[in-house]
C-alpha cells in the first residue's frame, strides 16, 4: 500500500468486511464525526447522506461505464476486473486527497487483476463478525432460507450480482474474505470485531480515531457515537426507510446484536458453518463452546 504523503494525503483508505458485518455502523459513525469536525449541520435523514463522507466502490457505475464504453450490468466478468484498479484510481484522481470508500471485496485477485488497488490505498479498516450471526442477518438482507445464506457463506469467489447502480463485488466466501484482510497485513489496517464495538463502543471506536489519526475532539467522538447508536439508525429507517436496503420490505438494521443465532440456527447448521469456517473463526474466538 501507498503511505499518505502527509504533506499531500491523497488515496483511499477501505472501509471492508464481509456483508452484514457492521460496515454500514462504522460508516454511520465517520459520517457524524467527519461532519462535526468540519462543522456541518445535522440533516433530516442522515443514513441517506453517507456518501458525503463514504462512497461504495461498487456504486460509482459512471467510472466503470467511462472505462467499459458501457454500464457494467452489460459487460463480462473478465472486462470489470480489468477496468476496476482504473475505477479505484480515478476516484482517487477525481478527489484529490484521503477518501473512505467501503467494500466488501476479499483482498486478492481475480482474472489476474486486483479487486483491491494497492497502488491507491492508504490504509484501512476490516470489520470481522461471527459467521454464526452473518448467517442470520444474510438471510433476512437478501431474502433467502437460512441453509441458502450458510452455503453462500461457504463459496469460493461468491459474488454479488451486477445491477443498474452497482458493479458486482467479489466476496469470496466468509472464510476467504476474512483471511484475506487479516492475514500478514500492514499496520496500516485495523481489524475491529463488531462484538467489541457493540460491547464498548466508545473505546473501540476511539481505536478507530487514533488508527485514522483524525483531529476530533472526546465531544466530537461521544456525539457521533450517539448518533450512530442502533436503536437511532432502527427509528430512522422505520421512519423513512434507508436507500441502502434492497427492499422495502425487509429492514436493513433488523436487530444488530451478538449470538442471536443460539435462538435461530439448529445444532447442524452450526456444524456446517464449524465445518466450513472453523479455522478462522477460531482466531477471532468465534467457535462455540459446546
Amino acid at each position: 500500500m501507498i503511505v499518505a504523503d502527509p504533506n499531500d494525503p491523497r488515496g483511499i483508505v477501505w472501509i471492508a468486511s464481509y456483508p452484514k458485518s457492521g460496515n454500514t455502523w462504522v460508516r454511520v459513525f465517520l459520517h457524524h464525526l467527519l461532519r462535526l469536525a468540519n462543522g456541518r449541520p445535522l440533516e433530516d435523514h442522515d443514513i441517506d447522506e453517507l456518501a458525503r463522507t463514504s462512497s461504495a466502490a461498487a456504486g460509482r457505475v459512471e467510472l466503470y461505464e467511462r472505462f467499459l464504453g458501457k454500464p457494467p450490468l452489460y459487460a463480462d466478468p473478465r472486462a470489470i476486473a480489468e477496468v476496476r484498479p482504473r475505477v479505484q484510481q480515478a476516484m482517487v484522481e477525481e478527489a484529490g486527497r484521503i477518501i473512505y470508500v467501503k467494500t466488501h471485496s476479499f483482498l486478492g485477485r481475480v482474472f489476474d487483476q486486483p479487486l483491491i488497488n494497492l497502488k491507491v490505498s492508504a490504509g484501512g479498516l476490516y470489520i470481522v463478525r461471527n459467521p454464526l450471526d452473518v448467517a442470520v442477518s444474510l438471510s433476512s438482507h437478501l431474502g433467502v432460507s437460512i441453509d441458502a445464506a450458510i452455503k453462500s457463506l461457504s463459496v469460493t469467489l461468491n459474488a454479488s450480482i451486477a445491477s443498474q447502480d452497482r458493479a458486482p463485488e467479489i466476496w469470496g466466501s466468509w472464510s476467504e474474505n476474512v483471511g484475506s484482510w487479516t492475514t500478514d497485513i500492514p499496520p496500516v489496517i485495523l481489524v475491529v470485531r463488531y462484538e467489541d464495538l457493540l460491547a464498548d463502543a466508545r473505546s473501540r471506536f476511539g481505536d478507530v480515531v487514533r488508527h485514522l489519526r483524525l483531529d476530533v475532539t472526546d465531544d466530537q467522538i461521544d456525539e457521533a457515537v450517539a448518533l450512530s447508536s442502533f436503536d437511532r439508525l432502527q427509528a430512522m429507517e422505520s421512519t423513512g426507510g434507508f436507500l441502502e436496503r434492497l427492499s422495502e420490505n425487509v429492514p436493513f438494521f433488523r436487530e444488530g446484536r451478538a449470538d442471536q443465532w443460539r435462538e435461530v440456527l439448529s445444532p447442524e447448521q452450526v456444524e456446517r458453518i464449524v465445518t466450513d469456517h472453523g479455522e478462522q473463526m477460531g482466531r477471532f474466538g468465534y467457535l462455540p463452546s459446546h
